[in-house]
């Protein structure tokens, strides 16, 4: 597991915008790690190009001595796909707008015997009716947005956000991608 924050958090410290004048933040949940690092991706980069294993170096001397030693360094463009083989449950988000970028690190529910094995049933059930309709809509749809949830469930967008925010913390739903263009992952 440690490889893994190696990895995010020298991301985090070399591809960050120091234009931008904010530390790099991680936060500690009892259900996830953020590390969120000022600046989103530089130029065309997407969160698919990334994971795929493209680079693009914002700062290339920085990265230069990096790769002299000054942090861990493994090779150049493949820290986010390096970070996913060893944990998977990790969810990347660019924001634009804010001028940041988060790695979400989802850990594993407590009595969870493995770090990929399954939370147990009890551990995994959703609350109310709400949720279960969610996830059986995204599995017949997979690209449904909040609106068109709260549309054809019938309740309103911010309930739909409390429910996924809800299913996320319960690792039984996943984004893939952005806001815009990204899709839902339904993990059974």
């Amino acid at each position: 597991m440690s490889s893994v924050f190696d990895e995010l958090l020298v991301n985090a410290l070399g591809h960050r915008d120091y234009l931008v004048s904010a530390p790099v933040r991680l936060f500690i949940f009892d259900n996830r790690i953020e590390i969120i690092s000022p600046g989103h991706l530089p130029n065309n980069l997407t969160v698919e190009k990334i994971m795929a294993g493209n680079s693009n170096i914002r700062n290339p001397i920085l990265v230069s001595y990096v790769a002299k030693g000054l942090l861990p360094y493994h090779g150049l463009g493949s820290g986010i796909k390096r970070a996913l083989d060893a944990w998977p449950r990790i969810d990347f988000f660019d924001d634009r707008d804010g001028c940041l970028f988060t790695a979400t690190v989802h850990r594993k529910p407590i009595g969870e015997s493995s770090p990929f094995a399954r939370p147990q049933k009890t551990s995994r059930k959703t609350s109310g009716k709400t949720s279960g309709k969610i996830l059986e809509a995204l599995r017949q749809d997979k690209r449904l947005t909040i609106p068109e949830l709260a549309r054809s469930i019938g309740v309103t967008e911010r309930s739909i956000e409390r429910n996924i925010r809800k299913l996320q913390d319960l690792s039984l739903l996943r984004r893939i991608g952005p806001a815009k263009g990204g899709h839902w992952e339904v993990i059974e």
